[in-house]
């Protein structure tokens, strides 16, 4: 507390009772006026002094007296309470009080004193004993603190004019309920004409709309004067930084009207021809952009965002040929990938350019006017038969002689060859379609002036099926009769099967060879369905006459021209009821065959029997 302090002490008489109290402490704080006023006894008036004045010699307050009080000297004035003797001292025969040091209403805003008056010669109080405050006045000694400074502020930028960007608070350490020491007054010192703010509350607005990508950052001085601002008020001063935040109010802009790129007509798919660029004056996700092929101007080439740096990528969507097309065209869009719809009106948020892209010519190898060959020949046709041919062009302006070969196989060179010239595929030697139907080849074409360009394809031949094999059994048939048999009996189905292919399907007719037909003693029917049945064609057989009969089966095909074989299916008589033993049959026509006799044949077969039973 400095000495400019003014100190201002409320007397107040304080009675005994209550009541009285409570209006002396209401009292407490009011202003004080010159006007003289009476409480039962006591007499007590305003009085004023300030902290400026020496402590060497006390500084006079004012005065209590009593309405007992003759003047004779026979009262005598005591003080007691809150810095009673030490701070405040009083004259014992006037009632006058004085400070006698430098007083802080910030430290201590009041004092709570009591005083009493005595009689001399009695030594009693006249008057009962009176409580009153002292009160100290505030006077302007502190100056404004920004506590939370400096300040740091975002706004958008393009905000309308009177958008509220921060609130800055002073204080005063001074008495806010008395006078103007407190009152705090708001001004802008540096930040116009862009900001201002309002003189009581500390409010900072915008005074006009800022464009972030003129200038993304001010510094605002705002000062906070104490005293309303009048004259002799102490001041302090805050800097607060306000950054623009960016919106999305500029479109993309491509940095050229027009692109020259170029791509060779070898590159493969996929490949990067070139890049565009826009540029955005917004940051972050207001500059994000996709581009694209703008219609559809090619269908050669694609374009792709790269996110992270923000170009747009041209990519070979498709195989160009320098013969063909030697020059494209394309229209590349770029869009802002987030729009403010507030800023719609400003125009569109998107650009256009053109992308000429030139084809550069490369020496390629041969393309074969079918990328695979299907080829069909007969099977047995003649070494040196044609097969089919495979032609190849030099696709570029030079038009290379082209020379072919045959690749993958020494076996298959075997069967094919091709002459280098002319692409002429013919047979080394008759190829049968029961061996292979299909044969793989595949054929090389290499230009003479450059060998390194070759290309491939792949021949597909099919070897055609003719009727060149017979038709025959599927199996070997073991054909028994018994002796018993009768006429007309079944005693074996036969079935036929060829090697070679019938669009048609095959079909078989059975038949008994002309020789056997009229001494056979079997006959064969054709059942139609590809079988037949073998049927006895008299009663009875005798084993000591004939063991085995032999007969000729005629089988033909359906073929063109039909093909015709003769089978053999051997019978077998047994000695059996119509149930036939093969065991015994096959047994017997063994021994037969070795020249035993039945007795040796019963022999054997007994010493068999014998030998199973033992396992």
């Amino acid at each position: 507390m400095s000495f400019s302090e003014l100190l201002s002490l409320t007397l107040m008489l304080v009675q005994l009772w209550p009541s009285t109290q409570n209006r002396l402490a209401q009292n407490t704080y009011q202003s004080f006026t010159a006007v003289r006023r009476v409480r039962r006894g006591w007499v007590w008036e305003p009085l004023f002094a300030t902290e400026e004045q020496t402590s060497v010699v006390p500084v006079y307050v004012g005065q209590l007296q009593s309405n007992l009080d003759k003047q004779d000297g026979n009262l005598k004035y005591t003080l007691t309470g809150e810095g009673a003797g030490s701070i405040f001292i009083i004259d014992e025969n006037n009632g006058k009080i004085y400070v006698t040091q430098k007083l802080d209403r910030e430290k201590k805003p009041f004092y709570t004193l009591r005083a009493q008056a005595i009689n001399r010669s009695t030594q009693l109080p006249v008057e009962p004993d009176s409580e009153f405050i002292i009160k100290v006045r505030d006077v302007n000694d502190h100056e404004p603190q920004f506590l939370n400074g400096p300040y740091v502020a975002t706004v958008p930028e393009m905000s309308p004019e009177g958008t509220s960007v921060i609130q800055v608070t002073a204080t005063d350490g001074d008495d806010p309920s008395y006078g103007n020491s407190a009152r705090l007054l708001y001004s802008l010192i540096q930040g116009q004409p862009y900001f201002s703010v309002e003189p009581k509350t500390g409010v900072i607005r915008m005074a006009s709309q800022m464009d972030r990508e003129t200038k993304d950052q001010y510094l605002v001085i705002i000062q906070a004067k104490d005293m309303v601002g009048q004259a002799g008020a102490f001041s302090a001063t805050a800097t607060v930084t306000i950054n623009l935040s960016d919106i999305n109010d500029n479109p993309p802009k491509f940095q050229q009207r027009l692109y020259y790129m170029s791509v060779s007509e070898e590159a493969p798919v996929g490949t990067t021809v070139g890049k565009v660029f826009a540029e955005d004056s917004d940051i972050g996700e207001n500059a994000a952009m996709n581009y694209s092929i703008e219609g559809d101007s090619s269908d050669a080439f694609d374009i792709i965002t790269n996110n992270e740096t923000q170009e747009g990528i041209i990519l070979l969507r498709k195989r160009v040929d320098y013969e063909s097309k030697r020059r494209h065209s394309i229209g590349a869009k770029v869009v802002n990938r987030y729009i403010d719809e507030r800023f719609l009106k400003e125009g569109p948020f998107e650009d256009k350019t053109i992308v000429k892209i030139n084809v550069e010519d490369a020496d390629e190898p041969p393309v074969f006017t079918m990328e695979n060959y299907v080829m069909e020949i007969a099977e047995g046709a003649m070494s040196g038969s044609l097969v089919g041919i495979v032609t190849a062009r030099d696709p570029d302006d030079d038009d290379s002689p082209i020379r072919y070969s045959i690749v993958h196989g020494i076996h298959l060179k075997r069967l094919f060859s091709i002459n280098e010239h002319n692409g002429t595929i013919i047979t080394t030697k008759p190829l049968d379609r029961e061996v292979a139907s299909w044969h793989n080849i595949t054929v090389t074409a290499t230009e003479t002036r450059n060998p390194e360009k070759i290309s491939e394809t792949n021949v597909y031949i099919q070897v055609l099926d003719i009727n060149d094999h017979a038709p025959e059994f599927p199996k070997y048939y073991e054909t028994f009769v018994c002796e018993n048999a009768v006429s007309g009996q079944l005693i074996q189905s036969i079935s036929a099967v060829d090697q070679d292919d019938s669009a048609e399907g095959h079909h078989f007719y059975f038949s008994l060879a002309q020789e056997a037909t009229n001494s056979s003693l079997f006959t064969v029917k054709d059942n139609q369905d590809n079988t037949a049945g073998i049927f006895t064609a008299k009663s009875g057989f005798r084993r000591q006459e004939q063991f085995f009969f032999y007969l000729p089966i005629l089988i033909r095909d359906n073929g063109t021209p039909p093909l015709t074989s003769t089978n053999t299916l051997t019978v077998t008589v047994c000695d059996c009821d119509t149930k036939v033993n093969t065991f015994y049959c096959q047994y017997g026509a063994f021994m037969y065959t070795m020249g035993l006799s039945t007795e040796a044949l019963i022999a054997v077969l007994a010493c068999i029997l014998i030998l199973l039973g033992m396992y």
